[in-house]
């Protein structure tokens, strides 16, 4: 594309890229594609060599203005994605390849749809081809063994699948709102034992003396969130996981984009012992992070969940997506949803052996989807 008026650069800095430029092909609000947030995780060393997200974003550009851009990492291993390809690695390895690097469009640790082939409005016809093109030549140029395009939204996958990738699907628990007055409303479509069961779970939360607190970027004072990245960080050394955020991140993204910012805090007797963040689309809400210093009953579903919904009902929000897995969130209101992801691989001796497996994972998927629904907590008779 050198030789054309619309030609594509690699960045490998998003701060490379003018803010504006690139939050004008953001849809929707979507917190986590903002420049605010994908610039913070660099600039505060949430991504790089130590944690295997090497940033090379895709910028296509005509002329001089960018029409069309593409969130991209090389990786060096399969931490933080949540489509998981270790078996995949080691048929890498048992033939002697390397499944590494490889290069993945996502937002790093997060398992939110989104859009992954960022276009000016109207083109996409033309602009997603650009961008494909300019992502395998990319994986040329680094002898990557695949390209994966993780959550993206379904215009995206469909064109993704014309080109003969793989599919694979994966199944998450998403809360809807279909215009709740209020919490009680919500409850009152619920069955009569699993109402019960949220009244009571709130209710054991208020008798333990916990009050909980809604904060935004505003809000949010430099205590609350050195007391948030506490807890994050506990939750972390006690799983002997990595915590790929921090203090600085949250405050600078907190700053950045104020109103898309959640943050429920916990206090006991003047102490503020837990927390859980979540960030604001125009439409839906994102459950993120959750931490305590304490183990009280049920205040992780008040803080990660109640909370949450009740956020998404006082601001006409239509979706709540809490995060990956949790088969607990049912009983809780939130339903089973089909996730997916697109993939490209290198390899040609690789490709049909995946898209059997991937083939049979969708099969198994759907089942699972299909046995969730039965355990609905909705009653048959809901508006």
């Amino acid at each position: 594309m050198n030789d054309s008026p619309i030609r594509a650069r690699i960045h490998p800095r998003l701060n490379e890229i003018p803010r504006e430029d690139w939050n004008a092909l953001v849809p929707g609000g979507n917190p986590f594609l903002r420049h605010e947030f994908l610039s913070a995780m660099e600039e505060h060393g949430c991504v790089g060599e130590h944690f295997g997200w090497i940033p090379c974003h895709l910028g296509v550009y005509e002329g001089q203005g960018l029409v069309a851009a593409m969130p991209l990492y090389l990786k060096r291993n399969s931490y933080g994605e949540f489509v998981f390809d270790h078996a995949w690695e080691e048929a890498w390895q048992r033939v002697g390849l390397s499944y590494f690097p490889k290069l993945v469009s996502a937002i790093p640790y997060t398992p939110a749809t989104g859009a992954r082939l960022l276009c000016a409005p109207g083109r996409e016809p033309a602009l997603y081809p650009l961008l494909y093109s300019a992502a395998l030549a990319l994986a040329e140029e680094h002898s990557a063994s695949g390209i994966h395009w993780l959550f993206p939204r379904q215009a995206e996958l469909d064109f993704l699948l014309a080109q003969g990738l793989v599919s694979r699907q994966d199944c998450q628990f998403h809360w809807r709102n279909p215009g709740y007055g209020d919490f009680d409303d919500f409850l009152s479509r619920l069955s009569a034992r699993k109402r019960k069961n949220i009244r009571r779970e709130r209710r054991k939360v208020r008798e333990a003396g916990v009050t909980l607190r809604r904060l935004n970027g505003h809000t949010a004072t430099a205590r609350d969130w050195k007391d948030f990245a506490r807890f994050y960080n506990r939750l972390f050394e006690e799983k002997w996981g990595m915590a790929t955020f921090n203090e600085a991140f949250f405050r600078d993204v907190a700053a950045a984009m104020p109103d898309q910012v959640l943050l429920v805090l916990a206090d006991l007797r003047g102490e503020c012992i837990a927390g859980a963040l979540m960030y604001a689309s125009d439409t839906r809400l994102y459950g993120r992070h959750w931490g305590s210093m304490v183990d009280i009953d049920s205040l992780h579903f008040e803080a990660c969940y109640y909370q949450g919904i009740e956020y998404c009902i006082e601001h006409g929000l239509q979706v709540f997506e809490p995060g990956a897995q949790g088969e607990h969130k049912v009983a809780r209101g939130f339903e089973p949803v089909a996730t997916a992801s697109a993939h490209w691989i290198a390899v040609e001796g690789f490709r049909e052996p995946i898209q059997r497996f991937a083939r049979m994972e969708a099969r198994s998927v759907a089942a699972y989807i299909e046995a969730m629904k039965r355990q609905s907590p909705y009653r048959q008779d809901r508006t």
